[in-house]
């Protein structure tokens, strides 16, 4: 799936996600809030058919109390943790890219995310440190948080998604150089298989003048080391 997507199919979106969506994008919800007395569109029959399968599969029965309305639940929880397949990379950006004559490394760090591996369908979470190299533009400071945000809210390796972040900021802002790092808990290592909670993977992707100096790349490392103000 491309990163652009058709803004006029969010109209056939839940209303929470098309929220969360615009949220990405702007900063604000400008999904209008439901008129009283309405209630969000009934869940795509598909979505809802498979969990109740998987439920009677497992030795549960879909129709006791607990469960009546898990289906409905579960179908709105993938299309927000999947929203950021929907978001417009354009209107993401809207025109924050600035003409400032400053050249040092820009670090933001401690961005949290949430993701589903695609796997296992199971979270995982953690922080992403996203530094660049301005080549006479920079980046609005909210907009990198919203750029992790967006590939976070799709299925998810972290490997890729370490990538699609560094590429899409050297494709959008042709700096110098990109340096992004996860670090994230997977709850597929942690509930099943090697079952060790506490494990956290550690990602990185380089690139431009964080590829080819040393002492740049040797510069971001030494950031994420340094504690935040007032820790």
């Amino acid at each position: 799936m491309t990163d652009h997507q058709d803004h006029s199919s969010l109209r056939d979106l839940p209303e929470s996600v098309r929220r969360i969506v615009d949220d990405i994008e702007t900063g604000e919800d400008e999904a209008p809030e439901p008129a009283a007395g309405t209630s969000a569109a009934a869940p795509e029959g598909r979505i809802r058919a498979a969990v109740r399968e998987i439920l009677l599969d497992i030795g549960e029965d879909p129709e006791r109390e607990g469960l009546l309305a898990t289906p409905d639940r579960i179908h709105r929880m993938y299309h927000e943790v999947t929203a950021g397949y929907h978001v417009d990379p354009e209107r993401l950006i809207n025109n924050a890219i600035f003409e400032v004559g400053y050249s040092e490394m820009v670090v933001v760090k401690n961005i949290a995310f949430y993701s589903m591996c695609e796997h296992h369908l199971l979270p995982f979470f953690g922080n992403a440190h996203v530094a660049y190299v301005p080549e006479g533009k920079v980046l609005g400071l909210s907009k990198i948080p919203r750029i992790v945000e967006m590939y976070a809210r799709r299925l998810q390796v972290q490997e890729r998604m370490t990538q699609q972040i560094a590429d899409f900021l050297m494709e959008r802002l042709h700096p110098k150089g990109v340096g992004v790092v996860l670090e994230a808990t997977h709850l597929c290592a942690a509930m099943r298989g090697v079952q060790k909670p506490g494990t956290v993977m550690t990602t990185a992707s380089v690139l431009g003048l964080f590829r080819r100096n040393d002492k740049t790349r040797a510069e971001f490392f030494a950031h994420l080391d340094r504690p935040a103000p007032g820790a």
